[in-house]
């Protein structure tokens, strides 16, 4: 298992290829990883949401994440196995350690709207059940309900749970859960790719990205150089990926990341029911931004700026 804590650089959210007749599309998927990994990222993160993961099966699920293991030779690979019911989440955690995965991404339960005891309850019983590195995940625009900062601050004191994955776009509630947690080895990811640069200025470590499937060079480089505390590159790096930031979550995602990818020539814009393809209005804007941004050089991973 490779060794990563606390995690620190970029970490695509990987979107999950399909096939015309709503397959996955597994060789495309192993070329994403291959070419992701050469990019120069720090993990990938399959059948996350971006992954389409509420509509994959288990067995879809767990062959997506030993398809990336496969193909990512150098790289952790933190497979999203999470879940509203916890024995499923235990399951879905189970058999991604089995397919090889080094980590684990859990969402705090949807629908279900648990209450603080609840959501703890749920994450320590996965983190008691599977012993591999677990990141929490909280997205409350999706699930309904946000991770209390005290549920996040008594979580980061169980061993296998070194991290959190912060996409509530509340960024004095990221500061505080970084603020309490200095003590713990523990870490926080930004999960919303227009906050990366404001929650590594407050002490996160890195980012689970969309916005890396695309610009993965540019993505890394930003994050690295803010790390290394050159804000003002990295400044001028968030600022030439803002509109590609924007313009990946003007629809539901991963409806952009996949035309993105798509234009980019990384495979067909194919989703699963109920989610459709992007309107022809936001695609032009996507193709012009997409096009700005090869007129930039591409900065080198590691590069002096």
């Amino acid at each position: 298992m490779t060794a990563y804590d606390p995690y620190h650089g970029v970490f695509p959210a990987m979107a999950t290829p399909f096939e015309p007749d709503g397959s996955i599309d597994f060789d495309q998927l192993a070329d994403d990883a291959r070419r992701l990994e050469r990019a120069g990222v720090d993990g990938l993160v399959p059948v996350g949401s971006t992954g389409e993961s509420a509509t994959l099966t288990h067995d879809e699920h767990v062959e997506v994440v030993e398809c990336v293991v496969e193909a990512a030779s150098e790289v952790p690979v933190i497979a999203g196995s999470g879940s509203n019911n916890t024995a499923e989440a235990i399951e879905l955690s189970e058999r991604s350690a089995e397919a090889g995965a080094d980590g684990l991404l859990l969402i705090s339960p949807y629908y279900n709207r648990p209450e603080p005891a609840g959501m703890e309850t749920h994450y320590r019983a996965t983190a008691d059940a599977v012993d591999l590195p677990q990141i929490v995940y909280n997205v409350p625009g999706r699930t309904g309900r946000d991770i209390a900062v005290e549920t996040a601050v008594s979580l980061a004191e169980h061993e296998n749970v070194v991290g959190y994955k912060a996409a509530s776009g509340d960024l004095g509630r990221i500061s505080e859960v970084i603020e309490r947690t200095r003590e713990e080895s523990f870490t926080v990811l930004s999960g919303d790719d227009g906050l990366t640069l404001p929650t590594l200025s407050v002490g996160g470590t890195g980012a689970i990205s969309v916005a890396a499937n695309v610009e993965p060079e540019r993505t890394c480089a930003m994050v690295e150089t803010a790390l290394e505390g050159d804000y003002e590159r990295a400044r001028e790096l968030h600022h030439e990926l803002g509109p590609l930031f924007r313009a990946l979550f003007v629809e539901s995602n991963p409806i952009p990341v996949k035309e993105a990818l798509s234009i980019r020539g990384h495979g067909e814009p194919v989703l699963r029911s109920p989610l459709s393809r992007l309107s022809e209005e936001h695609r032009a804007d996507l193709e012009r931004i997409l096009a700005d941004l090869e007129e930039e050089p591409t900065p080198e991973v590691g590069a002096e700026a």
